[in-house]
């Protein structure tokens, strides 16, 4: 009677502990989905912006680029070189938009509907770095696409590596400027704060020139500079040959492997979600 009556453990079906984490799972996802499709739609409702985003970008690639490319000595294809640094400023300001849309969600109240829903904050925070990082990797197709316009040719599965690494420094940039945006409530400030930030950084990521000419201090700042690999390692995904001819960052005389540069953009990214997934739980 036992062995028919009683039913064991194994047999067992889930338990309401697992049933909860299951909702709770599918509750996350669908809300980073619904979150990164809403950052789509803003990049999709602009299509004047985009093009007005792409234009300087643009004109620093076919016209600084070709002027500079009859100047260079060396045989070295200036273009190429400096594309990987066009790509940096194409895809920085779309990243960084996002944060000055949670700031005008802010703002508008918009936020704070959000905030009451009954999903975890931390899921609607990687849904908008996860949707702003996307829509920024557009803007640096875009450029991509450009440079195949004006001559300069890639194989092209070199050219989906290159997308790869995109969506991981778009990410980095995303979830900085929403770190920033989660912690100042006035558009005017969060702007200060970003453009204070961003410029020296991309200044200092050879996106124009190599970071090994640089004096002691600033080559060590350019060091620390995660954009620095980031450039990089998309220029030496891109181009090997103009990459080795004008040498990336260092350490110590050893040039780090694009995978590893890779990954400490990734690792800055992650950082940067979590922290700004943490800050944002405490948005009142």
């Amino acid at each position: 009677m036992a062995e028919h009556g009683t039913v064991t453990r194994a047999h067992a079906g889930p338990t309401a502990d697992e049933i909860s984490l299951a909702e709770t799972i599918g509750r996350d996802l669908r809300t980073v989905r619904v979150m990164w499709q809403r950052e789509l739609i803003r990049l999709l409702r602009s299509p004047y912006g985009i093009l007005l985003s792409l234009l300087m970008p643009l004109l620093f690639l076919v016209v600084l680029g070709t002027g500079m490319n009859a100047t260079v000595a060396g045989g070295v294809d200036f273009r190429a070189y400096f594309l990987p640094g066009v790509i940096l400023m194409a895809v920085q300001g779309p990243a960084v938009n996002t944060g000055i849309s949670i700031v005008w969600d802010r703002r508008s109240g918009f936020l704070r509907e959000m905030l009451v829903a009954p999903v975890r904050r931390s899921a609607l925070m990687t849904g908008i770095c996860l949707g702003g990082a996307t829509s920024a990797t557009a803007y640096g197709a875009a450029v991509l696409a450009t440079a195949l316009l004006i001559g300069m040719t890639y194989q092209p599965a070199r050219l989906v590596l290159v997308l790869m690494e995109m969506l991981v420094v778009t990410l980095a940039f995303t979830a900085l400027g929403a770190l920033a945006a989660v912690s100042v409530q006035r558009i005017e400030m969060f702007q200060a704060v970003v453009g204070t930030a961003m410029m020296p950084m991309v200044f200092l990521s050879g996106a124009l020139f190599p970071v090994s000419v640089l004096p002691g201090p600033l080559n060590v700042l350019a060091l620390l500079n995660p954009m620095t690999y980031a450039v990089d390692a998309i220029r030496r995904t891109l181009d090997d040959a103009t990459a080795g001819a004008l040498p990336g960052p260092q350490w110590a005389g050893w040039q780090p492997p694009v995978a590893l540069e890779v990954t400490l953009v990734g690792t800055v990214a992650m950082l940067a979600v979590v922290g700004a997934a943490r800050r944002f739980s405490r948005v009142t």
